[in-house]
């Protein structure tokens, strides 16, 4: 198995979980409108998601068709976003950013990070130039948050045409942002769209001086499947658990995630045309083990009452709201294509715990704690689709083809070997025979994110954003040493590295 670094921040962390909420892109395409927006958002109010922590309502590619003024300001069109009450104007965007807080939900919106967007290739409709915001960052990310918008997808379509960097781009982005939050006082989350196509995970913690962001590790889980378009195109898209594994896969990028810092697997299409009840599970299991953003792209008003309970499953959320915002580490195969994935959680001794199944036929699979990081026999086992709590003695499970069981499971951590920093390195780590849990006390007294980058014998690097350490004088961090990691060293300003606590896994 190849395992990279994996890094979290501690539960002290002034920034949450990745966001949860719903994105227009995957069920309306580039039709989105004020009257899908008010009608998915009053949804996501009174079907118990938001009462679950979806908050987020994103307007997607197709609201803005690439007008501007002559002083630059985009203009959009006033029969697509008119006003919704008295004496609002058509065509301004606070309508609908009103809208949805009057709802107690926050509001997303979506951009290009080069000059042209997405939308000069067209899903369906006619192809509109200039709907990026290369030339215009600070106008626009500013004009986002005076329309009262508290996240912004920034994709990559006019980035990609022009081939320009995207650790570059993104960081001016990210500087606008931080702009805008300054002149506003409004949070204006950052979702970086590239696509993986430039390695985002080792960039993007801390882009810009940006206090938290999410990034895209592939391209599109699927095609958008508009039902409501009628036409052959639409018509014949069906997901398939192809789609769904594909996402998961390309999103393993453990090196740079931790607490405010995401991979991005893409939107969820949980209840879509072509997934069952099984690839559901499979869905919300391997993306809230993965800490990954929960942004569903289904049509909400047509959710099942079984894809709805998954949606909202507390279990499944707590694992994917842990305060270390772990990715999983794939502990055991013990047949090609049945795999074991865990991940450390925040309380001691705590795993949550996916077999996947991606065969054709039914697995058993017998849990050991020994490769979960545990010493001696497990304390307690849970079901986390059923809420019941299982016997935890020779814990095994008949897991059927195409799906996945998800599990929390406690026991008692394996004893952890110090090491103290010399400088800004940490040496005479005992190389391990398999991966090992290790948590990282540190020291930032700035008044901002210190970006540090990390290196390793093993020839892997990273970055990592460290938070000030608050009224305390340490902060912690954590991250997963792949086999035969012996030696770290860490270059970053304004932070002291103090020691590493080293977990046999």
């Amino acid at each position: 198995m190849r395992f990279a670094y994996l890094f979290f921040l501690s539960a002290s962390a002034s920034f949450g979980a990745a966001p949860m909420g719903w994105n227009s892109w995957n069920s309306f395409a580039n039709i989105v409108n004020s009257q899908i927006v008010q009608q998915q958002a009053n949804a996501l109010a009174a079907n118990g998601m938001k009462e679950a922590g979806y908050e987020y309502v994103v307007i997607d590619e197709g609201w803005w068709l690439g007008q501007r003024d002559a002083a630059g300001n985009i203009l959009v069109d006033p029969k697509q976003w008119p006003g919704l009450k008295p004496g609002q104007r058509d065509g301004d965007m606070a309508n609908i950013a009103g809208y949805i807080h009057s709802l107690g939900l926050k509001a997303g919106i979506y951009t290009d990070a080069g000059r042209d967007g997405c939308s000069m290739y067209p899903d369906s409709g006619p192809k509109y130039s200039n709907t990026g915001s290369e030339g215009h960052y600070e106008q626009d990310f500013l004009q986002f948050s005076k329309w009262g918008f508290d996240y912004v997808k920034v994709d990559w379509c006019g980035g990609a045409k022009e081939k320009r960097s995207g650790a570059v781009q993104y960081a001016q982005v990210a500087r606008a942002i931080e702009r805008a939050q300054k002149i506003t006082g409004r949070r204006l989350f950052l979702s970086i769209c590239e696509w993986g196509s430039q390695n985002p995970w080792f960039w993007g913690p801390g882009v810009g001086g940006i206090e938290s962001a999410i990034w895209r590790t592939g391209g599109d889980i699927i095609p958008p499947v508009v039902e409501s378009l009628h036409d052959p195109e639409h018509d014949k898209r069906v997901i398939t658990v192809a789609n769904v594994l594909e996402s998961f896969d390309a999103g393993l990028h453990p090196e740079a995630q931790h607490t405010g810092y995401y991979n991005d697997l893409d939107m969820m299409v949980m209840g879509m045309r072509g997934m069952t009840d099984a690839m559901d599970r499979i869905h919300m299991g391997l993306w809230a083990i993965s800490s990954a953003p929960l942004m569903v792209g289904s049509d909400l008003t047509r959710l099942s009452p079984a894809t709805l309970s998954l949606l909202k499953n507390k279990d499944a959320l707590a694992i994917h709201n842990d305060a270390y915002g772990l990715q999983p580490i794939k502990v055991a195969e013990p047949t090609g294509g049945v795999q074991v994935w865990a991940k450390p959680m925040a309380t001691a001794g705590r795993r949550a715990v996916a077999i996947l199944n991606r065969t054709d036929a039914s697995a058993e699979v017998k849990l050991d704690p020994a490769k979960l990081g545990l010493n001696g026999a497990l304390r307690s086992l849970r079901d986390v689709w059923t809420g019941r709590d299982l016997p935890a003695a020779g814990a095994a499970f008949s897991v059927p083809a195409h799906d996945l069981v998800l599990l929390l499971v406690d026991g008692e951590d394996k004893k952890a070997d110090e090491y103290l920093a010399a400088g800004s390195e940490i040496n005479l780590i005992a190389a391990s025979s398999g991966p090992a849990f290790a948590l990282l006390d540190y020291t930032n007294n700035s008044a901002g994110i210190a970006v540090v980058h990390v290196k390793s014998t093993s020839g892997l690097s990273t970055s990592l954003a460290l938070p000030p350490a608050g009224a305390s004088e340490s902060g912690r961090v954590g991250l997963i040493l792949p086999h035969g990691t012996a030696d770290l060293s860490f270059e970053g300003q304004r932070v002291a590295i103090r020691k590493l606590a080293v977990y046999a896994w």
